[in-house]
């Protein structure tokens, strides 16, 4: 199970940047079946949230729940809580969403948390990769031929 950040889902459909392909790469493995992703109801939220700054509301909405129906079943977060807060207090690049959204992959034993938010380097014991890297190819392989959600 691979857990998704609000950045992979804001860059694979968003304009031209380097991390759009990568992140349209992960979603097209995921969407064939080589690889089981999901997220969390609060990187849904946020998602929307961001989607909705740059397009209609509308636009927000349906996108949002797109990933609701591709990523289900969505991964509450409630009992990851307590988790997440140890982790924003132990390590102060994180914040707090993002320390609950690592405790969820680390409670989960996710094969990995996919982010362009570096902070989440600073947890050791967390399976980091950023979108930017080659390691990115490994998770993926030859899976997704970078077929993706054009950009709206």
């Amino acid at each position: 199970m691979i857990i998704l950040d609000t950045t992979v889902l804001a860059y694979a459909v968003g304009k031209e940047h380097p991390l759009r392909e990568p992140c349209r790469r992960l979603l097209a493995a995921h969407a064939s079946g080589a690889i089981e992703a999901t997220t969390t109801v609060e990187v849904l939220q946020q998602f929307a949230y961001v989607r909705a700054r740059r397009r209609s509301r509308e636009d927000a909405v349906n996108l949002t729940r797109l990933y609701v129906v591709a990523l289900g079943p969505i991964v509450t977060t409630t009992a990851e809580l307590d988790a997440g807060l140890t982790l924003f207090g132990q390590h102060p690049e994180l914040g707090a969403f993002d320390a609950v959204l690592a405790a969820v992959a680390l409670s989960r034993g996710a094969e990995a948390l996919v982010s362009a938010v570096r902070a989440f380097a600073s947890v050791p014991e967390l399976a980091w990769i950023d979108p930017a890297t080659s390691a990115i190819d490994r998770l993926v392989g030859d899976s997704a031929s970078g077929a993706g959600e054009t950009d709206r």
